[in-house]
């Protein structure tokens, strides 16, 4: 193993587990540095030197403050497309990429389908269906201007044709434009979580886009929900990822709504995450 790579991964001993340690340190030398697999397993030496070094030990002090890696590099992998992420944005989940895949086989030999994504931060997921989808139409929302710029960025990145606008969801109401796809990972996080939070998530990533009410956790489900009734085509449906403490309550209040041919579906770690439901 490169020395280096042992020098990161006992800087961060005690902080993460050496497993993990071990993966950060391969990631910033590759990811920031171009290490190749053979520099990294005891190939070619690689001095990493001056102004690199100063960045090298920047990055493993932000680490040291379990500051995501995501942010410290840059960028985030999702469904096979690079995505800018930064403080202003959530860090796109892998569970996030299954709703995408549902999403996009079931609009496979549909035409120009058109979609909304709702709150939606760095952009991963319009954007991402706006690659996957042949033909889609795509507008998305989010009430963050700091996220919009961040998800403008990534659409440029990957060539996608995506319309973001500013829009808070909670003061929305119905709008004559139709949809056949209505998309969302609200905030879904109760505040009563938050002592079960790693530090990584709960000290960096936007409370904006992560909390809501404990008096109300399906408050963003709810709204989007009446909004969809109102905005989706006949045969249009609505696709949520969702907190999996609350899978039968989010599919019980659909169906208060109306809704039908409701599907709530695990992810690959066996958690209730995401829900399909026809317009009423």
């Amino acid at each position: 193993m490169h020395p280096v790579v042992n020098e990161i991964r006992d800087a961060l001993r005690g902080i993460y587990p050496d497993s993990e340690a071990l993966a950060l340190a391969k990631m910033l030398l590759v990811d920031v540095f171009g290490f190749t697999t053979l520099e990294l397993y005891g190939g070619k030496d690689k001095e990493i030197s001056g102004k690199r070094r100063s960045v090298l030990d920047e990055m493993i002090r932000r680490l040291k403050k379990n500051e995501p890696i995501q942010y410290i590099i840059g960028i985030e992998t999702f469904c096979g497309f690079t995505f800018e992420v930064n403080k202003n944005v959530l860090i796109p989940r892998p569970e996030t990429q299954e709703l995408v895949h549902w999403i996009a086989d079931d609009c496979q030999g549909k035409p120009s389908p058109r979609m909304l994504d709702i709150g939606t931060g760095s952009g991963c997921i319009a954007i991402s269906l706006s690659k996957l989808v042949e033909g889609a139409k795509i507008e998305a929302w989010d009430v963050s201007a700091e996220a919009l710029s961040v998800a403008t960025r990534n659409a440029e990145k990957n060539e996608a044709d995506v319309l973001f606008r500013q829009q808070d969801v909670l003061l929305a109401k119905p709008e004559s434009a139709r949809y056949d796809v209505i998309v969302s990972n609200p905030p879904y996080i109760a505040e009563k979580e938050k002592a079960n939070m790693d530090a990584n998530v709960l000290d960096w990533e936007p409370s904006l886009a992560l909390f809501v009410s404990d008096d109300d956790p399906l408050l963003f489900y709810r709204k989007i929900a009446l909004l969809a009734k109102e905005m989706l085509t006949e045969d249009g449906s609505l696709y949520y990822e969702i907190n999996q403490a609350y899978g039968s309550e989010t599919v019980r209040m659909l169906e208060e709504l109306g809704y039908h041919s409701i599907e709530l579906r695990q992810d690959d770690f066996g958690n209730d995450r995401m829900i399909k439901a026809k317009r009423p």
